[in-house]
């Protein structure tokens, strides 16, 4: 058996990818996403996903959309996030990626400096940048009326915030939203793009390396370069051509 082929075996068996394996508890899903550090809500990578894992027909199979989500499952989406510790910020290219503790860490330095830096391109972002600083988290209806912004006006300026990490929809409530600093306060002193594909890939086991620049919504600081600096630096590692797994030092 080749190298690529037994990561492929340990990547089916470690991301749940068989029926035998399937989540059975709110619980396991926790413990999974605790394992492999980071989740997708639905499957669009080799990222491992929640609802792939729970290996259950769609609750509306003619529906495209939330219709896909599990039958007796989908409402884990919302309660896994009720959980301590684990965050949902949607930094996977505007979908939902679920954190933990320990990945959020290697998150944040991006998160904190998209801030700044989306407070400094658009004087809408940063106006809801700098409301939230002051007012903290609020809900979209108060926003609205203090911002004096109509429906359509707020969600222009809260996508792309909330796509790139800078704000945050709160646990409890989809229309509540946060600063990334209100939500994850003490400033990691780890972390970064380089760190964060590494638990990327450490979650998915093995990838085509042509999905890790699709992975997260910072697409402009994963170039070929990064990936094989972590190559050479033994972080990352090509079992076979095109395919990307942990390296030695990992």
């Amino acid at each position: 058996m080749g190298e690529l082929q037994e990561l492929q075996e340990r990547r089916s068996f470690e991301c749940r990818l068989t029926p035998d394996r399937a989540l059975q508890t709110l619980d396991e899903a926790e413990a999974f996403l605790r394992d492999r550090g980071l989740l997708t809500r639905t499957t669009d990578s080799a990222l491992p996903s929640l609802f792939d894992a729970c290996h259950e027909e769609p609750y509306a199979p003619d529906r495209a959309g939330f219709g896909q989500w599990p039958r007796t499952k989908w409402w884990w989406s919302g309660a896994l996030l009720e959980r301590n510790g684990i965050y949902g910020p949607k930094i996977h290219r505007g979908k939902t990626l679920y954190l933990t503790d320990q990945t959020a860490a290697i998150a944040d330095p991006i998160c904190r400096s998209e801030i700044e830096r989306m407070k400094a391109d658009d004087p809408g972002w940063a106006l809801l940048l700098r409301h939230l600083g002051d007012a903290g988290p609020s809900s979209a209806e108060d926003l609205r009326t203090e911002l004096e912004l109509k429906p359509r006006e707020l969600k222009a300026i809260r996508s792309p915030l909330e796509r790139c990490g800078a704000v945050v929809s709160l646990r409890l409530a989809e229309s509540r939203l946060a600063r990334w600093d209100q939500v994850f306060p003490d400033t990691s002193v780890r972390g970064g793009i380089e760190d964060l594909i590494v638990a990327g890939v450490r979650a998915a086991v093995v990838a085509p390396e042509r999905e890790l620049q699709r992975w997260f919504s910072w697409s402009w600081l994963v170039g070929p370069g990064l990936v094989e600096r972590l190559v050479e630096d033994r972080r990352l590692a090509r079992p076979e051509r095109e395919w990307i797994c942990l390296g030695e030092r990992e």
